[in-house]
């Protein structure tokens, strides 16, 4: 029988089986030998050892598309990044770290600006203005006035989706919104589970169908991970695209060359200027470091 690890505590994996519900399950010590961990979002197949009590030993985990370090998680199709359009003002070097993250791990982002309700029409037009060629699809919503959530919850259909943001934007309100009305088969969730909830933060899973699951991630500003080379990064702002083979210098960096064509596009206002000096920072943070690597 085939699921997906929702929930993992204290050596217990526990797994949505579409139909069935949550079964309760300990992992073989195979996984141990050949030092695999189960993480949350992992499909994996499952024997039954007791069908009254949904118990069962966790026998495979089937291949991964992606892994993310931190939130441990696995299969991600898509990241949810809420950011509050006013109250507080967005932090745009942290959601562009994001950004660039989610790109580098060819992980499809949806940008939602929340709080649409009390920001300005100037505000919500420049963060249009800066975003709208970001590769990302942009939502803005108000959860104390609920609009815009059906948008949301069309766009988390048939997706794992991580939900991430910094705190004092709303985001507990909106998750709490885009679970509502949700009806699903869970069985009977073991007191393990119930204990484990008030002892540490781990990573889960909520079903929102039988297909669609969203997961919340704490300490936002300590996800962003720069695996890359300072080369690589102009590659994860997709505005750039257009521009990257038309410069005079071939492998071009955007940063100090002549004929640069990005640099160009920035002064005509075709690449948002907020945008390009993130870019700049990360590269120079990158390149200290690689000074330092050596």
């Amino acid at each position: 029988m085939q699921g997906k690890i929702v929930k993992g505590i204290a050596g217990f994996y526990y797994v949505h089986v579409v139909g069935f519900g949550i079964y309760e399950c300990r992992a073989r010590g195979i996984f141990r030998k050949e030092n695999k961990k189960p993480l949350v979002g992992d499909n994996v197949e499952i024997e039954i050892l007791d069908d009254k009590d949904m118990e069962g030993n966790l026998v495979k985990i089937l291949p991964r598309k992606n892994e993310l370090i931190r939130p441990a998680v696995a299969n991600v199709d898509q990241a949810l990044v809420v950011f509050a359009a006013a109250k507080p003002d967005p932090h745009f070097n942290l959601l562009d770290r994001f950004l660039v993250m989610m790109e580098a791990k060819g992980i499809r982002t949806v940008l939602c600006f929340n709080k649409e309700d009390i920001a300005g029409e100037s505000r919500i037009t420049e963060l249009k203005e800066i975003y709208e060629n970001c590769g990302c699809r942009v939502i803005f919503t108000s959860a104390l006035k609920k609009q815009n959530i059906e948008e949301v919850k069309d766009v988390l259909q048939g997706s794992t989706t991580v939900v991430a943001g910094p705190s004092g934007v709303g985001k507990s309100s909106l998750i709490n919104l885009l679970q509502s009305g949700v009806k699903m088969e869970t069985g009977e969730i073991s007191r393990k589970i119930e204990r484990g909830r008030h002892t540490t933060r781990h990573s889960e899973l909520i079903t929102l169908n039988e297909d669609s699951y969203i997961m919340d991630t704490p300490g936002f500003s300590s996800l962003y991970v720069n695996d890359f080379e300072k080369e690589e990064l102009k590659y994860y702002f997709p505005e750039f695209t257009p521009y990257n083979d038309q410069c005079r210098f071939h492998g071009c960096d955007h940063v100090h060359e002549p004929g640069c064509a990005v640099k160009e596009a920035v002064d005509q206002g075709k690449i948002h200027e907020i945008r390009y000096r993130d870019y700049l920072e990360m590269y120079q943070e990158q390149q200290e470091k690689e000074k330092r690597r050596y």
